[in-house]
């Protein structure tokens, strides 16, 4: 909540771990400098420092290397990144039509601006899939667990087989060839799934 002052905020968040009714706090969706100045301000006090990061991160996502998964390696949080499968973009071929896929208007706010560019990553996870016999959320997911500082991330399972899917996932080691493969396609993308104040 970018109106309430961060002092309140954290003040508050060590107030219900002191009380006994959460034991960590974590955060979610903001810019780095926001994360870096609750850190600093948490530690300033001597608060309750957050342990955890629910950032937005995916193949087709990855705006978060290049200051969110900086930070929070270098401070030991843990990352746990949400849309995994991009809200099923990644699970599918771009033509297949889904219940989801037709009446998803938050995925298609922050993924159908750029869905002619991440095609490419679209095709690179399927044709590896494929070539590994396995269903394409389990590359998308091996790909992110193989990420440095990703702790686990955050499924979304509406039937059993999404949870077959991203158990597999942890077994499913990449090649260095398979990453290169799934990562040179990408292109910058404009920030997604922060509020922006």
């Amino acid at each position: 909540d970018s109106a309430t002052p961060i002092e309140e905020t954290l003040d508050a968040l060590h107030d219900v771990v002191k009380a006994g009714k959460a034991r960590y706090v974590g955060a979610s969706s903001m810019f780095a400098w926001q994360f870096c100045k609750a850190l600093y301000t948490s530690r300033l006090h001597g608060w309750t420092g957050f342990v955890s990061m629910q950032n937005h991160l995916n193949l087709i996502y990855r705006e978060e290397e290049r200051e969110m998964l900086p930070l929070c390696l270098d401070q030991r949080i843990a990352v746990l990144p949400w849309s995994p499968l991009a809200r099923g973009r990644l699970a599918r071929d771009p033509g297949e039509a889904t219940p989801r896929s037709g009446g998803d208007a938050f995925a298609d706010r922050m993924y159908d601006p750029t869905a002619d560019a991440d095609r490419a990553i679209v095709d690179a996870v399927g044709a590896i899939a494929k070539e590994r016999g396995v269903p394409r959320a389990q590359v998308a997911m091996a790909w992110l667990l193989q990420k440095p500082g990703v702790t686990s991330p955050i499924v979304g399972a509406v039937k059993p087989h999404h949870l077959t899917d991203a158990a597999a996932a942890v077994a499913l080691k990449l090649t260095a060839d398979e990453i290169r493969r799934l990562e040179a396609p990408y292109r910058p993308h404009a920030v997604a799934g922060i509020g922006v104040r």
